[in-house]
Order: structure tokens, then C-alpha cells, then sequence
């Protein structure tokens, strides 16, 4: 599957430069006090080491070959699917998008289940040093990723590896159904032709045509984890005082405490509130145009480069030999 080879391929590369993005981002959606992302940096570089922005990476650096190969073959179906059945068929705008939002929000449900256990531990790992300092102890020498995994069974057993999933599944979902929705029709807009070859730019968008999988990419990922974003924090909240043994509270408790703060009877005013749910968003956004402009670039420069290989005639093979 040529789509599965190009995913798989460019994600490698598009998540080793935005994972210590990627981290920062965590540190900012969970630290209490307010500080610049160029100070948690240097805390982070100070306390760690440049170790410390690639703490749990080899977690989807593993799991990325399941993951896209997964995702993309179950959007490539949905699409191949909807194709085949003459469901949603004009090459409009609406119907591009649309299929392509389907297909996204279906991979990205049933990716979730396996993908949950995952970045769970990726958080873990990235929040170590501020989950110890919640239980008042100090970091001599990191853990390791499985002496992280051996912790949350050791403490909650196995569905511990699910902490927070009723979260990660509708960030998931919604989030890869946008994604992919904004992506497909916005390459629509930029002139890809119904074979899915690059046809000429519109007029009032003259780019060269090697960048519009770059710009395509990075703009569906910037505003759909914008829409999500606040899911994510909540998420990541939740997971973070389950992992520091911190009592529970509940997704829409979460959400009020993060912008209203934890004394009702003196709540903060909602700007403020909702400044805090926002916090990280710009680190946030230069990882996605990062990530997901990469993907899409090394994606379709892969796709060129097997489209460009000589095709093997394998009955004239057979009749040379």
C-alpha cells in the first residue's frame, strides 16, 4: 500500500522534529504558575539535560508504524469505499472535505484504543519530574519508560493504561475527523485533481507547487488542534492527578477549575480562565505546522519517488527465463 510506505516514512521524521515541541507543550497545559515557554525551556535543558526534551520519545517513534499505517489505511478505505458506492461522488468542495472528514474521524475512533496505553506513558514520562514535585519528592536519576509502565500497573492495574480514555477518544476522533477534513479541502482549493495529482494553484494563491503539501498540512494542523485544544488540556489534567495519586475529578470539574480557579466563591474572570486553557497553544501551533507541514511534504515526496520507479513486467521476466 503505497499510502501506508509514505505515511509511515514521513512520520518518522515529522515526529523527531516536533517531539521537543511536543513536550514543552505538556509541561505548559500542567504547571501551575504562569511562565514564558523560552524560561521552561531553560528550566527544562537546566534540570534535564537536552535529554529532557526527548523524555519518551522512542514511545511513538514505536508506535508511529502502527499508527499511521493503521490511520491511513482505514482513511484510504473509507474514501476508496465511499468512491466505489457513488456516496458523496461530485468533486465539490463539501464532498471532499466531507469524505475526508469521515474517513479521519473513523480512523482516528478506532486508533484510539490502541494508541490510549501509549501516550499515556509518553505523558508520564514527560511530567515525571513535576508529578514527583507534586508528591513532594525529588528526581535524583529518572526512570526509565517500562519503570514508568511497572508504576501505573503496579498502582492501578492493568485498565491504569486507560486512564482519561473517554478524553482521548473524543480528542481523537473529533480531532482527525477535523484534520482531515480541512486538509482534503484545502487541497481541493489549492487545485489537487480528482486522480489526487497536483494540478496548476489558483489565481490568488500563485505558490509553487512543492510547497502546497507544506502549507496544506500545516494550516488543517494548526486549526483543528486549535478547536481541540482544550480537550487536550483537560486530558492532560486529568491523566496528570491520576498518575500523581492526586483525588479525581471529574472532565466538566476539570474544565471549571481551569477557568474559573478552585475557589468558587472567588471565581477568576473568565478571560483570564480561558487564557490559562489556552496556555501553550503557540508552542503548540509550531509544533503542528512542524509536524503535520513535514508529514505531508516528505508524504508526497515519497509518492513521487515509487510513482518515478521502473515498473517490473513480470511476464516478460518470466519469458526471459
Amino acid at each position: 500500500n503505497k499510502a501506508v510506505v509514505c505515511a509511515v516514512s514521513a512520520s518518522y521524521i515529522s515526529t523527531f522534529a516536533g517531539y521537543p515541541l511536543d513536550s514543552i507543550k505538556s509541561r505548559l497545559q500542567t504547571i501551575r504558575t504562569p511562565i514564558t515557554i523560552h524560561s521552561l525551556a531553560a528550566q527544562v535543558y537546566r534540570e534535564e539535560g537536552i535529554v529532557g526534551f526527548y523524555r519518551g520519545l522512542w514511545i511513538p517513534l514505536m508506535t508511529i508504524s502502527f499508527v499511521r499505517a493503521a490511520s491511513f489505511t482505514i482513511y484510504t478505505s473509507t474514501k476508496e469505499y465511499f468512491r466505489d458506492h457513488h456516496l458523496l461522488a461530485h468533486n465539490t468542495l463539501l464532498n471532499v472535505a466531507s469524505t475526508g472528514g469521515i474517513g479521519g474521524a473513523l480512523s482516528g475512533s478506532l486508533i484510539s484504543f490502541g494508541s490510549a496505553p501509549f501516550e499515556l506513558v509518553k505523558v508520564r514520562r514527560q511530567l515525571e519530574y513535576s508529578i514527583a514535585a507534586s508528591k513532594g519528592l525529588r528526581i535524583i536519576k529518572a526512570p526509565g519508560t517500562m519503570d514508568a509502565v511497572r508504576e501505573i500497573f503496579r498502582t492501578y492495574g492493568l485498565g491504569g493504561l486507560y486512564l482519561g480514555f473517554r478524553l482521548h477518544f473524543v480528542r481523537d476522533t473529533v480531532g482527525t475527523g477535523l484534520y482531515f477534513f480541512e486538509y482534503d479541502g484545502l487541497r481541493h482549493l489549492m487545485g489537487r485533481l480528482q486522480s489526487g495529482e497536483q494540478g496548476p494553484t489558483p489565481a490568488w494563491m500563485p505558490v509553487p507547487l512543492s510547497t502546497v503539501p507544506f502549507l496544506c498540512g500545516s494550516l488543517a494542523g494548526v486549526t483543528s488542534w486549535a478547536l481541540i485544544y482544550p480537550l487536550d488540556v483537560v486530558k492532560t489534567k486529568v491523566q496528570q492527578r491520576a498518575l500523581a495519586g492526586e483525588q479525581r475529578r471529574g472532565t466538566w470539574e476539570t474544565l471549571r477549575r481551569l477557568i474559573r480557579g478552585p475557589d468558587p466563591n472567588a471565581p477568576k474572570p473568565i478571560l483570564t480562565g480561558l487564557t490559562r486553557l489556552y496556555r501553550g497553544l503557540g508552542v503548540s501551533a509550531l509544533r503542528s505546522i512542524t509536524t503535520h507541514g513535514l508529514l505531508w511534504t516528505f508524504f508526497d515526496l515519497t509518492a513521487g519517488y515509487i510513482d518515478r520507479l521502473p515498473v517490473i513486467n513480470r511476464s516478460n521476466e518470466e519469458n526471459a527465463t
